[in-house]
């Protein structure tokens, strides 16, 4: 019976706790839907949506989770952000100083099997100078 009132006396909003953030205007469906669309289209982009098939299925997955009750304005604004981020930013070509550096463990793979080749094709023209020149035809042995 206590834990009852208890309840009762405290939740009567179910969404005001003491732990909520400040009063800001909810974003507009349109402004939803926008969001929607510009995130889609970024993981299109990326070749997220794999396979084919599954991709009507992710996409609910993806509005399901960024539908919650509530969203403001600015909630949509700093989700933008980071899409936009992804979207200008590769990890081959990060933003500010956070730069891989030459870690292959941390540039994409086709990044690192590039400079994987270009170091093996600098150790392969090394090789050619300690073979000794042979005399005869096609040489220059002064």
């Amino acid at each position: 019976l206590m834990s009852y009132e208890w309840m009762k006396s405290g939740l009567e909003d179910e969404t005001r706790t003491n732990f909520s953030g400040p009063d800001m205007k909810p974003a507009s469906k349109e402004e939803l839907h926008g969001l929607f669309a510009y995130l889609e289209g970024a993981l299109e982009a990326r070749g997220y949506f794999r396979p084919a098939p599954k991709k009507p299925k992710m996409i609910d997955n993806l509005r399901a989770v960024l539908t919650r009750p509530g969203f403001a304005e600015p909630e949509l604004k700093v989700l933008r952000g980071i899409i936009s981020s992804l979207d200008r930013f590769s990890p081959a070509m990060p933003r500010g100083d956070g730069s891989p550096g030459d870690d292959p463990r941390r540039l994409p793979a086709a990044a690192a099997r590039a400079r994987k080749a270009e170091a093996a094709r600098l150790a392969d023209t090394g090789k050619d100078d300690d073979i000794p020149p042979l005399g005869g035809k096609g040489t220059d042995n002064d």
